[in-house]
């Protein structure tokens, strides 16, 4: 479990691919103190296992669904990424649940600064959508943020300069995609209330009024 608090920003040093899955090596230095091979760290966003390590750097497996499911298939040598270590049992929660799981990719579709901060318009689709509601909570590219608003097509957020400083949002561009990871307690409600719903549909008398009048009574 994560809290969406980057702790990190962290440099792709080499990327191999297989036919459907890819080995990253990435360097960074936080994350790996106390780091034992087993252990997860989050990238972008995604719940990742550490595989072997040296000195400032480490591998981690993406396998074929990860690739599929997330946009760490786009990543190069080079590219920046963020970082966070599993939350440790006593650890403080800055953020909010965060399983580094991801429900689907965004799109930027607009960058505007305004005074000290910066909004980000993400477009995503209605079944990532459905679970994003205004001041809940959202993770882009695994950094803990409050939605400002949502509607059938879109979602805002406004970045303030720590967050700009701290993570790599300030490396995107227009038409990139980025990992979404919506507020976990929405997706368990509704799948624990779905059994409720359907025996109260199963249990609703077909007796009208109308009914018993047609028949006599």
């Amino acid at each position: 479990m994560f809290t969406g608090i980057i702790e990190e920003l962290g440099k792709i040093k080499g990327v191999q691919t297989g036919k459907n899955s890819a080995v990253l090596t990435i360097q960074a230095k936080k994350v790996l103190e106390g780091t034992k091979i087993g252990d997860s760290i989050a990238v972008n966003g995604v719940c990742l296992t550490v595989t072997s390590m040296k000195e400032n750097e480490y591998t981690a497996d993406v396998m074929a669904e990860t690739m599929r499911r997330s946009s760490l298939g786009s990543l190069k040598s080079g590219s920046i990424v963020n970082l966070e270590r599993a939350m440790a049992a006593d650890g403080r929660f800055g953020g909010h649940i965060v399983s580094g799981h991801v429900d689907g990719m965004g799109s930027i579709e607009e960058i505007k600064p305004e005074d000290n901060a910066v909004w980000y318009t993400i477009g995503a689709q209605p079944k990532v959508l459905h679970y994003i509601v205004e001041k809940g909570s959202i993770t882009i590219d695994g950094i803990s943020l409050t939605v400002a608003y949502v509607d059938d097509n879109c979602f805002k957020v406004s970045i303030i300069p720590h967050t700009q400083k701290e993570t790599n949002l300030a490396t995107k561009n227009l038409g990139d995609k980025v990992n979404l990871e919506c507020d976990i307690i929405g997706k368990y409600v509704e799948k624990l209330m779905k059994p409720v719903q359907e025996t109260e549909e199963k249990s609703t008398s077909r007796i009208t009024e109308e009914f018993l009048r047609e028949h006599g009574f």
